[in-house]
């Protein structure tokens, strides 16, 4: 396999005219270079993830994702100039899973596994459709109470906050919190006392109080 393979797979392959890739967004970096289409009304699962790799990656308190078919994208322009990284191993290499960039202005694109792209939605050019924007925000639900919040048996696609053990601000929007991955670890509820965060913490090793 040669090291420009990845060009020709997706979600970097250009889709040719004979495809009938229909796009329905369309989105770019901060600096523009990099550009692309999407073809899905809206995402399979959204997300907010709240582990501080992503605050750390992002800059920000917490990672707003949209999870697409790796298909589902085009790259119009730039997608050669786009540059990996490996936040297990800390390397460049294109690596799955890892971090997609904008090789000039270091905007996150996405992520990408090795069979979903985790899209960021900032980039997408809603222009002022409020309707729209709504299809990427992780959805309300409400489910029977454990003793950390609502019980979920719902599929690992529902939309929710992850890793929100890691928070750096409290959301009370009544949407699921996961302390870990969504449907792998326990549920928070909103506004949970403080002395539940910091023993969850302690125990994963990410507090040395």
């Amino acid at each position: 396999m040669g090291l420009d393979d990845w060009k020709e797979r997706a979600p970097y392959a250009i889709h040719k005219p004979d495809e009938h890739f229909e796009a329905r967004y369309e989105g770019s970096c901060h600096c523009g270079k990099v550009t692309f289409q999407l073809s899905r009304d809206k995402p399979l699962a959204s997300k907010y993830c709240h582990c501080t790799t992503c605050q750390t990656l992002h800059g920000a308190p917490f990672q707003w994702a949209a999870i697409f078919h790796k298909e589902d994208i085009n790259f119009t322009n730039g997608h050669h100039d786009l540059v990996w990284y490996d936040s297990s191993e800390k390397t460049t290499k294109h690596k799955l899973p890892c971090k997609v960039t904008c090789g000039f202005c270091r905007s996150p694109i996405m992520d990408e596994g090795r069979n979903m792209i985790l899209l960021f939605p900032s980039l997408i050019k809603f222009n002022g459709n409020v309707e729209d924007r709504k299809k990427f925000e992780p959805e309300y639900v409400i489910h029977p109470r454990t003793r950390w919040g609502p019980k979920l048996t719902v599929p690992a696609a529902s939309r929710c906050h992850m890793f929100y053990g890691s928070r750096v601000v409290d959301i009370n929007d009544g949407k699921p919190k996961w302390t870990g991955l969504n449907d792998q670890s326990e549920l928070i509820e909103d506004n949970e006392p403080d002395e539940h965060v910091h023993k969850r913490k302690r125990q994963n090793g990410e507090s040395k109080e």
